[in-house]
């Protein structure tokens, strides 16, 4: 959607359909070495597998050529303009940037490998303002100021438990302990998981098909869950620890990338019975026998103290004397001194013997050996266009016309604070505006503010019609964070993973798939329930 991009920028908008970018990303490839405007000698020195990669896109390893008529047909974007773009990318010092939510679609590894395959054959991967950036829209990574100054940090231990699953997997774990599943070219199998201890996150706003997390979330005998509020992973769990919010308790505030380092104050002593999260683990420590090996002694001014002084040490190290403790509380706020700027990968360019990259061969790997020798059905040694299961061009798509994005909230973090002022602002009665293109919304007989209901065969949701010319018609587009709030089959504050599919991206990663999501929009005609996810469960008052 074209509200996304700042006025100042000038910038022009090709719109594509949801999940071609691999394809539309392919054909500039080709145009690329079809003129021979590709730089052959970063590519020889600094990467490996070019010539695998060049065969499968003229075509010679699977008579398709991936020409910009091939992705005009894909992406929706004309032929020409795909043309037109490519030469003005080797014209001009380029940086080719990737959002974070491109890969969390079906195949959602290819367009991430692609934009480094890109960028490597433009060649100016390690040069100022060329190369590539991956969310350069997210606060606190690379282009931030900050010299990446050693922080207060604790230390991660070692975990007993080796085993693990890639987090996108939750639901399917609970549901099918014993079953197996491919990952980084490995076959694992899920454990049997009978207790569930959550603290920080929100599974019930970030994972995909919340209908099949309820039922997996069943499945434990127990869950116990740390938490601020009544959300929904709270309203589902056995056990609820109330826990302190930030105003609550004293902290520290700092991130690697930041120019400042924050004391946290508490604002307001904890409200009831609620405590911080080290005084809850503290106590249970205590009961399992534990505690002197978990606390080490210390209260939690002691950790912040003792976190604070380390860090002040190691920040001497890099020339950079902060106050002492006492005196830094009283301050509040130190202002770091930034750094020089980053240039991404400008040492791997200079001399990429002296300074190689962690792949198996040091290089940029166009053809990843490694990937090919998995012999996965659904990712290959090389960036590959796949049709994803479901977009604007899958048999489904008759039956599920628009295509649903589900992006990052304006009115809050994630889905923190939604019952909040400033989040409650972006709503419409309670629920998120759904954004749709006016033809869209005319042809179904919508106007702006009308509830509408959002479904497919995984469920329905409520939200509020907002037509807007600056969405591609054929999509839609609903922010995540809304708390989830189920009536009799039907979620009615427009949590936008009610519909979404929960499937792994592909067999390395099992990464999520929000972003491929097929839905219908028609008015609904009942009288529409008032979302309240965050009213206190009936029991608490009784």
């Amino acid at each position: 959607m074209a509200d996304n991009l700042a006025p100042e920028t000038e910038a022009t908008w090709i719109p594509v359909r949801p999940n071609t970018d691999t394809a539309f990303m392919l054909a500039l490839a080709y145009v690329l070495a079809e003129e021979e405007l590709l730089d052959r000698a970063f590519l020889a020195s600094h990467c490996v597998g070019f010539p695998q990669f060049e065969a499968y896109l003229r075509g010679e390893s699977d008579l398709c050529p991936k020409t910009p008529d091939w992705a005009a047909e894909i992406t929706g974007a004309p032929a020409e303009t795909i043309r037109d773009l490519a030469r003005r990318m080797a014209s001009h010092r380029t940086t080719v940037n990737m959002s974070w939510s491109l890969q969390r679609a079906d195949h959602g590894e290819q367009p991430c490998w692609m934009i480094v395959t890109l960028a490597a054959m433009l060649g100016q991967i390690g040069l100022p303002g060329g190369g590539l950036g991956i969310g350069y829209g997210a606060e606190n990574l690379l282009g931030s100021r900050g010299r990446g100054l050693p922080g207060p940090t604790l230390s991660q231990g070692t975990n007993g438990v080796s085993d693990f699953i890639p987090v996108a997997r939750i639901a399917d774990m609970l549901l099918t302990p014993g079953g197996q599943y491919t990952y980084d070219g490995t076959t694992r199998t899920y454990a049997d998981i009978r207790l569930v201890y959550w603290a920080g996150g929100n599974p019930f706003h970030h994972h995909q098909d919340l209908t099949r997390l309820r039922r997996a979330w069943a499945k434990p005998e127990t869950i116990v869950v740390n938490e601020q509020y009544w959300t929904a992973t709270a309203r589902h769990a056995d056990i609820v620890l109330p826990a302190t919010t930030a105003l609550e308790r004293e902290d520290i505030g700092y991130g690697t990338l930041e120019e400042h380092i924050v004391w946290m104050s508490r604002a307001s002593e904890p409200l009831a019975e609620a405590r911080d999260d080290y005084a809850i683990f503290s106590a249970l420590s205590e009961r399992l026998g534990v505690a002197q090996r978990f606390t080490e002694g210390l209260d939690a001014e002691g950790w912040l103290r003792r976190l604070y002084d380390e860090s002040r040490q190691r920040m001497g190290g890099e020339g950079v004397d902060l106050p002492e403790f006492d005196a830094f509380r009283e301050q509040g706020l130190i202002e770091l001194p930034p750094g020089d700027g980053t240039v991404m990968l400008e040492d791997f360019r200079r001399d990429p013997e002296a300074h190689p990259l962690e792949t198996p061969s040091g290089r940029i790997e166009i053809f990843s050996d490694t990937i090919a020798a998995m012999g996965l059905p659904d990712c290959g040694g090389h960036p590959m266009w796949f049709a994803p299961r479901e977009w604007l061009g899958a048999p489904e798509a008759q039956r599920w016309p628009l295509h649903m994005l589900s992006d990052q909230p304006k009115g809050k973090l994630h889905s923190q604070l939604d019952h909040g002022a400033t989040s409650m602002a972006t709503k419409l009665d309670g629920r998120e505006p759904l954004w749709m293109n006016p033809a869209d919304a005319e042809a179904r007989g919508l106007a702006e503010g009308d509830v509408v209901m959002v479904h497919n065969d995984r469920g329905r949701c409520l939200a509020a019609a907002m037509p807007d010319a600056r969405i591609m018609a054929g999509t839609v587009r609903m922010a995540t964070g809304s708390w989830y709030h189920e009536v009799d089959g039907l979620e009615i504050a427009g949590n936008p993973n009610a519909l979404t599919a929960d499937r792994g991206a592909s067999g390395l990663s099992q990464g999520a798939v929000a972003q491929s999501c097929l839905v219908e929009v028609a008015r609904f005609e009942e009288t529409a329930p008032t979302p309240a996810p965050w009213s206190q469960p009936a029991f608490t008052s009784a």
